[in-house]
C-alpha cells in the first residue's frame, strides 16, 4: 500500500516537469494562443501543456500494465483511443485538421476502446435491467464521442479542465472505497488525477500554458472510457461517474442544444458557454473555477455516493444532480447569442 502514494506524487513531479519543459517548447516555437473575438483571456499565453498529462499518464498506465496491476484489456483501451485522440489534437494544435477528419478519428477512437471494453453493459434504471446489445455499442460510441468533445468545448477558462477532472477521478476513487471495490478500480483515476496535478500547477488561473486540444480531448476520452470500465464493474458507478460529470455535461449539453433550435454552426469556435458568460460577468477565470470545484465536492460528490451506498436509484439521483445545473446554465444564458 506504501508504494501507492509513493506512485502518485511521482506522476504529479512528472507531469509538472514535462509541463514545464513542453512551456519553453511553445515558447521557442511560438505556439502561443492569441486572444480574439472568440477568446475568453486577454493576455498570448502558450499552448499544449496536456501533452504532458497524455504522456505520463500513458507511461503510467504501460508501467502498471506490465506490473499486473491493470487488466491488459483495459490498457488497451485506454492506451490506444487516449494516444489516437491526442495525436489529432496535437496535430490540430500544429496547424488543421478539418471537423468531419477529427470526428471519424474521434469515433474510430471509441469504437477500438468499446472492442476491447465489450461495448456497453447492462444499465440499471429504476429497478429493471436493461441489456442493449448492439444498440449499446452505438449509444456508448455517441456517448465517448460527445464526452471527448465537450470537454474540448468546456476548457476555455484557466484551470477549470483540470479541477473538472481532478475532482471527478477523486470522486470515483471514493466511491470504490466506500463501496469496497478492488484497488484496480481506484487506481486508474488517481493515477490521472495525479497526472492532471502536476499540469495544473502551470494552468491555475493566470494560466501560464494552457491544455490545448490534445490534453482536452485525451482527457475527455478518457474519463469516459474509465467510467464505462466502471460500470462493467458496477452498474451503479455508471451513474454515479455521470453525476460526477455533471456540471460540464450540462453545461455543454446545453449550450449546444440551445444553438441547434436557433440554427447556428455548432462546429464554429463560440464563447456562449455559462462557465464563459459567468467568468466575464466576474471580470477573471478563477472565481468561476472555484465555484466548479465547490458544486463538485459539495454537491455532486455526496449525491454520488448516496447512490454508491444504494440510498438513491441512480436515474434519480442523476436528475436531482443536473436540476440546479440546468437553472445555473439557464441564468447565465448558456448558448444565448454573444452581444
Amino acid at each position: 500500500m506504501n508504494f501507492f502514494w509513493l506512485l502518485f506524487p511521482i506522476v504529479t513531479g512528472f507531469s509538472l516537469g514535462m509541463t514545464c519543459v513542453l512551456r519553453r517548447y511553445a515558447l521557442t516555437r511560438s505556439i502561443i494562443d492569441i486572444p480574439n473575438a472568440r477568446s475568453s483571456h486577454s493576455v498570448p499565453t502558450p499552448r499544449g501543456g496536456g501533452v504532458a498529462i497524455v504522456l505520463v499518464f500513458l507511461a503510467a498506465l504501460f508501467w502498471l500494465a506490465v506490473q499486473g496491476l491493470t487488466e491488459p484489456a483495459v490498457a488497451y483501451a485506454l492506451g490506444g483511443a487516449g494516444a489516437s485522440v491526442a495525436v489529432l489534437g496535437f496535430l490540430d494544435d500544429h496547424g488543421h485538421i478539418a471537423a468531419r477528419w477529427r470526428l471519424l478519428g474521434h469515433f474510430a477512437a471509441a469504437a477500438w476502446s468499446l472492442f476491447w471494453l465489450g461495448g456497453l453493459p447492462a444499465l440499471q434504471v429504476w429497478g429493471l435491467q436493461l441489456d442493449l446489445g448492439w444498440a449499446g455499442y452505438v449509444l456508448a460510441a455517441f456517448y465517448l464521442v460527445w464526452l471527448l468533445n465537450l470537454y474540448n468545448f468546456m476548457d476555455g477558462i484557466d484551470g477549470i479542465a483540470s479541477v473538472e477532472a481532478i475532482c471527478v477521478c477523486v470522486g470515483a476513487a471514493v466511491l470504490v472505497w466506500v463501496s469496497n471495490g478492488s484497488v484496480a478500480a481506484w487506481l486508474l483515476p488517481l493515477v490521472l488525477a495525479a497526472a492532471v496535478a502536476g499540469f495544473l500547477f502551470w494552468n491555475f488561473p493566470p494560466a501560464r500554458i494552457f491544455m490545448g486540444d490534445a490534453g482536452s480531448g485525451f482527457l475527455g476520452i478518457t474519463l469516459g472510457v474509465l467510467s464505462l470500465h466502471a460500470a462493467w464493474l458496477n452498474p451503479q458507478w455508471l451513474w454515479c461517474w455521470l453525476i460526477l460529470l455533471g456540471v460540464f455535461i450540462v453545461d455543454a449539453t446545453f449550450t449546444l442544444l440551445r444553438r441547434l433550435a436557433r440554427g447556428d454552426k455548432v462546429y464554429e469556435a463560440h464563447r456562449s458557454h455559462a462557465y464563459q458568460y459567468a467568468s466575464r460577468a466576474a471580470g477573471r477565470h478563477l472565481p468561476v473555477t472555484l465555484a466548479v470545484l465547490a458544486i463538485n465536492l459539495l454537491w455532486l460528490l455526496p449525491l454520488a455516493l448516496c447512490v454508491a451506498a444504494g440510498l438513491m436509484a441512480g436515474m434519480t439521483g442523476v436528475l436531482v444532480a443536473y436540476a440546479p445545473l440546468i437553472g445555473l446554465a439557464a441564468y447565465f444564458k448558456a448558448g444565448a447569442l454573444e452581444r
